[in-house]
Formats: C-alpha cells, structure tokens, sequence
C-alpha cells in the first residue's frame, strides 16, 4: 500500500529572490534521494512561501524494491592471475558489491571475458529510511546566502521555526537546530493560527483555512486575475514586469490586490523616474493610459485580507508621497548643475587603479568614437555629434537621481542634455550608449549613439584585457561578457561594414598611448577567443544548426555580418530541395581540402599539367575565383556559394582521371599547389568537414 509524504520547512522570512531555487532545489532533491533509494512513488510538488518549503510526493511505497541485477566487473585478463588467483582488482569489486570473491563469475560480452556478480539484497520499509534520508535532504540545501542562529551548526537560509513531516498519517520524526518535527504547521503570521495537518492530502486546504496560499502558480493567478480585474474596471493599462511579480509573488502569503494614488503633479517629473521609484523601492506597479503615459496610481499587493484595504491604500500613499517627493528635489536640483560641472567632478572618480579616473576613460571613449566614426564613414554632422556625446556620456553619473537610481543613467542624461539646449542627436545618444543594457535590450537606434556605445564597451573590454582581467568560468565581474554581446548585437542591427579586429584595433591604439601592461597582440589574440564564444552564440539564438555554426566559424568571424550571412546561406543550402546535390559537392570540396593539406608549394605551373582534367578544373577555378572572392568582398555569401559550386563537376572529373600522389616529385607538388589555391576558396567560405548530413 503507498502512503502520501509530507515536508515542510517552517521559516522566518525569506529573501524573495531565494524562494524559487529553493523551492525547485527541495523538489530535486527529494525525488532524487526517492530514486536513489529505490523508493517507488507518484507525483512530486513543491509548494513555497516567505516563510516555508513544502514538498509532497504521492504514492510513497511501503517498502524500497528489492534488488537483483547483473553486475559486469574487469576483464578476465584485469581479474585473475596466471595462477588463478584473484587480482586486487577483482576483490575491489566484490567488496564494492557486496559479495565474497567466490561468488564472482566468468561470462563472455562481445568476445571478450568479464568478471560477473550477482547483487542482491531485500527493500527496507520506507518508514526506516524516511528520517534519515529527509534530514540529509534539508540539511544538504544550498543558497546563496546562509545563516547561523542560536549556538546551533547548521547553516541555512533562515532560521528553521517548526517542521511538518508526514508518512500517511504517521510522523516521520526528525530533529535540527532544536527544532523536532510533527503534525503541526502554522498560518498567516498575523490572520492564522497553528493547525494540526493530520495527513498530507490535506495540507493545502488546512492552510488556505489560515490564510496561507502555498500553491505558487495559485498565488501567481490570484495576483495577475485581480490586477487584471482593476485594469479592466478602471480602463488602466498596469504595466506589469515579470521581475517584479515574481518578488512580489514570494513576499506575500494571502494576496490581495489594490490601488492608491499620488499628486498629480508629480507627473512633470520624468516618468521612468516615477516608475523606478515605484518598482525600486516600494514594489508598486505603475498605471498607464492607452498611450502609455503614466496615470497618477499605484497597484500594489497586500499579504493579508481585504479589511480596512482603504486604510491600507492611504498608508501607501503616504510613503510613495515621500518617495516622489525626494525625487521630485533630486529632479530639481540636478537640473541646477552644469554639464561642465559635471564633468569636473568625473577627474576625482576612480573608475579602475590601473585604468585612471572615469575622466580619463571618458576621454579614452570620446578618442575611439572618433576614430569609430571615421572608420564607418560617417558624415561631418553625425561625427561632430558623436564626438559631443562622447564627451558628455558620463556627466550624469554625479547628478543625485543616478546616486539615488543608479539603473537611470543615461536616462537622465538625455533628460539634463535636452534640457540643457545640447543636440536631439547628442541627448539621445547619451541615453543609447548604455544599450543594450541587459540580454533581450535592443541595441541603440541612432547611429551616433551606436558608435558611441561601441567605444564604451570596446574601451572597458580592452581596458580590463589589457591589465589582465579576463573572465573566466562564472566569474565576470565587469560584465565584459555582457559588453562584447553588446557590440556584436551593435554590429548586426547596424549593418555595420567593420571587421571585430578594426574595432579592436581603434581600442587599442587608444590604451596603447596611456600604455599597457601587456603587447597588443597578446591582448588581440584574447580579443579574438574571447568574441568566438560571442559570435557563436548569436548563430545558435539565429536557429543555426550546431553542425553549420561549427563549419562557418572555422573559416572565421571578423566580418560578422558576413559570418551571419554565410551560416543562414550553408544551412538553407544543406536542408533544401537540392540536398542531395550539396552533399555531392560538399564531397567534392572535402576531398580537395584533405590532399591540399600535403601541399608544399602555392605556385601552380601549368607546363607540368599531364591530364586533360588537370588543365579542366584549373581553368574552372579561374574563371570562377574572381566572382567567388568578389561575392566574399560584397558580402554575398549565396553568390560566393553559387560560384564555388559551379567547380563540383571538373573536381569528380579530375579525381576519376588524375592521380594527385604521382612519382613524379615535381608533378606531385604541382597537382597539390592546384588543390590549395582551390582549397583557399573553400576555406574562406565554410569547413564543410565539419558538416553531418
């Protein structure tokens, strides 16, 4: 007979941030112990709230299942002596097995002798395991920060107030930091009470009777439902983002949705300062009208009933009034700072010990902008403004709304730079030059402000190169990451004709005249890996097969906009109608590819050519290598495909006549010169190798 298996984790509060994984981790763990102990159930549930952890798992066996299985060891030959005596090897793995030497066996796999053992042992009851397997579970949890209380060992996320664990009807007792387990679970911290859960099938209900919703995804529908509820009463729009719903999911057990409302005149400040100040420090979501204008409400969400919810919105408005109210000042008084002011005040911040102050990168920033806008072509009017907003970019990094916000920057910016008589262009290029800010960010609109966010970020990834801070593993603490991403998503949206090693190249001269730690071409090498994985990725987010992306990366990335090219041109051509003819020509080119590897010399002499199919494929390639490398130079990798694939033909005749490996030293290396200039084409388009079919 199977029983229901209950556990919960009774806490104090909770970092909302922590719940989830926590939640998730409990559930894993639980059913991986189950089948680690061969212990048979149903459906495993995680439930959560500020304050508990909750797993069920339904249908618990009885009894763990029984085991008898074949167990294969070392071969004959690892196993046994000459004289027939047990290796160590052997008597290892009896011992691991639980059997005595003589029970071990010889039996044949494929030809060859091994070593056998049967293991065998009787399931325990579950009810014998339980306390033991949950206390380890509990105990070997993980969060990003931990606590001690009391003079107890255990380190968890919270100290641990009461626990519920449940076999049927039965307690599974357990005991840590003094807490021992039982039946009794509590409710909502100030509308419940302690109830007894006298099995897990009714856990749920026994705590939704104490105002606690344990159910997230419950929870997550009573919220959204009644936000939606009021935007469809009031006519609002309530802009709601999955980040701050799902805090606001975990800070509260008994949801309750409501609005409040705050002066109107408040509006004439920015309104992605309201709304930070909102989201950022009172967890309120903001109202918009169909334009999406901010309206003067909040909605927020109370961790409680509906009583006295007037009273409760009144409170609210009372502390979002003082919060707009510094904004409202910081507004105010940031507008009577000087942009020059500012900038003056950059020279004492240190942005890096070994890279100056955030003056100098500036500077560095407004140096490689410039460099940047020659190299694209930009006309007179757009660089004079991207040399502007270089040297603006940062001025608001002092201001006290980015003190207070420091997630506005920029968009303070362009707000002070606006109103401070500076260019449209050179205002909105200040607020830009900061995207894309996070992954899923579109990249800047403008052109001044794309260049000037590549030499940001070109500037901050060669700077931190340079002295020798390099991601490794998980550990980016610059977001340097983040910053290439960033140029590459820049490079593509723009259809920007520059190559990653010119852009690179523009930084480093910069960084070069301050002087660097390490060469330039050291710092260009791990450039050119560190990107790899960057260009990589976008392929793969492109729908590019795992296959294509490896073949057109081998051939290189610098032209990014011809590496997007040349992977959505491969994968359309080895996934059409016309894929059995790719493949024969993709045959062709390997087999070009693999003999010019052994060739010695480049230069190719006609005179020596003693086959027809010779003088045939090499007047071929002729004829197609200036349309090949002249759709390469424009970017049309379809063109430079086309051209390529016109060679299949003449290659399979030169293989059915020629033998490439002569005895002739000189016709040898004559036939190999002939493949590499071929095999150099091939090269710079894909390593179709590298391509499964």
């Amino acid at each position: 007979m199977a029983k229901d298996l209950l556990l919960e984790i009774g806490l104090e509060e909770v970092p909302a941030r922590f719940v989830r994984a926590a939640m998730n981790q409990l559930k894993d763990k639980t059913a991986k112990w189950l089948a680690d102990s061969r212990i048979g159930h149903g459906q495993v549930q995680a439930y959560a709230t500020p304050r508990r952890l909750t797993v069920i798992v339904e249908a618990v066996e009885e009894k763990q299942a029984d085991v008898n299985e074949q167990v294969k060891g070392p071969s004959r030959k690892i196993a046994q002596e000459a004289s027939g005596e047990w290796t160590k090897a052997a008597l290892g793995f009896a011992k691991s097995q639980g059997v005595s030497a003589d029970q071990l066996y010889f039996q044949e796999l494929a030809g060859v002798e091994y070593v056998y053992a049967n293991k065998s042992s009787i399931g325990t009851h579950t009810a014998d395991v339980l306390a033991e397997g949950l206390t380890n579970i509990i105990t070997s949890m993980t969060f990003p920060k931990n606590m001690r209380w009391g003079s107890y060992d255990l380190r968890f996320v919270r100290p641990i107030r009461w626990l519920v664990s449940l076999f049927g009807t039965d307690i599974v007792p357990l005991e840590l930091a003094g807490v021992a387990s039982g039946n009794v679970s509590r409710g909502h911290r100030f509308l419940g009470t302690e109830t007894v859960i006298a099995q897990p099938s009714e856990y749920k209900e026994r705590l939704r009777e104490q105002h606690v919703i344990v159910d997230v995804e419950e929870r997550e529908q009573l919220i959204v439902s009644q936000i939606n509820g009021l935007a469809k009463e009031h006519g609002w729009e309530i802009a709601v983002k999955e980040d701050l719903l799902e805090e606001v999911l975990f800070l509260v057990e008994y949801p309750n949705v409501l609005f409040g409302t705050f002066d109107e005149s408040f509006l004439q400040i920015p309104q992605e300062v309201l709304i930070t100040s909102m989201r950022e420090h009172q967890r309120y979501f903001p109202v918009l009208n169909a334009e999406g204008e901010l309206q003067p409400y909040f909605v927020t969400v109370r961790n409680g009933d509906r009583t006295s919810i007037d009273v409760v919105a009144k409170g609210n408005e009372k502390v979002l009034r003082a919060r707009l109210s510094d904004a409202k000042f910081f507004y105010a008084e940031d507008q009577k700072l000087k942009i020059g002011d500012a900038l003056a005040k950059l020279e004492n911040i240190v942005y890096h010990e070994e890279l100056g102050t955030v003056a100098d990168k500036v500077r560095r920033i407004r140096a490689t902008a410039d460099s940047l806008s020659s190299l694209l072509g930009a006309g007179q009017e757009t660089a004079a403004a991207v040399s502007r907003a270089a040297d603006i970019c940062k001025f608001d990094l002092v201001t006290q709304m980015v003190y207070e916000f420091p997630e506005l920057q920029g968009i303070m910016g362009e707000d002070y730079a606006r109103k401070a008589g500076e260019q449209e262009a050179v205002a909105k290029a200040i607020n830009e030059h900061y995207q894309p800010r996070h992954a899923g960010d579109r990249a800047p609109a403008t052109l001044t402000g794309a260049v000037v966010s590549l030499a940001d970020k070109l500037d901050t990834i060669v700077g931190c190169f340079s002295i020798g801070i390099i991601p490794t593993g998980s550990q980016d603490p610059y977001a340097l990451r983040r910053q290439a991403s960033g140029i590459v998503q820049i490079v593509l949206a723009h259809g920007l004709q520059a190559s990653l090693q010119q852009l690179f190249d523009a930084a480093i001269a910069v960084h070069e005249q301050r002087g660097m730690k390490r060469t330039a071409d050291e710092v260009r090498k791990d450039l050119h890996d560190f990107f790899a994985l960057r260009v990589k990725n976008v392929l793969t987010e492109q729908a590019s097969r795992y296959d294509v992306v490896d073949a057109v990366m081998a051939a290189g990335f610098d032209n990014l906009l011809l590496t997007v090219d040349r992977a959505s041109v491969i994968q359309e051509w080895t996934s059409g109608d016309d894929r059995h003819e790719s493949k024969l020509a993709a045959d062709a080119f390997n087999r070009v590819s693999n003999l010019a590897a052994k060739a010695v010399v480049k230069e190719v002499n006609t005179s020596l050519f003693a086959e027809a199919a010779e003088q045939t494929l090499y007047e071929a390639w002729q004829a197609v290598h200036p349309a090949f490398r002249k759709s390469l130079d424009e970017g049309d990798a379809a063109g430079a495909l086309t051209a390529l694939s016109g060679l299949k033909e003449p290659i399979n005749r030169y293989f059915d006549a020629v033998m490439v490996m002569a005895d002739d030293e000189a016709v040898r290396a004559n036939r190999l010169a002939t493949l590499a200039a071929i095999a150099e084409d091939i090269a710079a388009l894909a390593d179709f190798s590298k391509l499964v079919w």
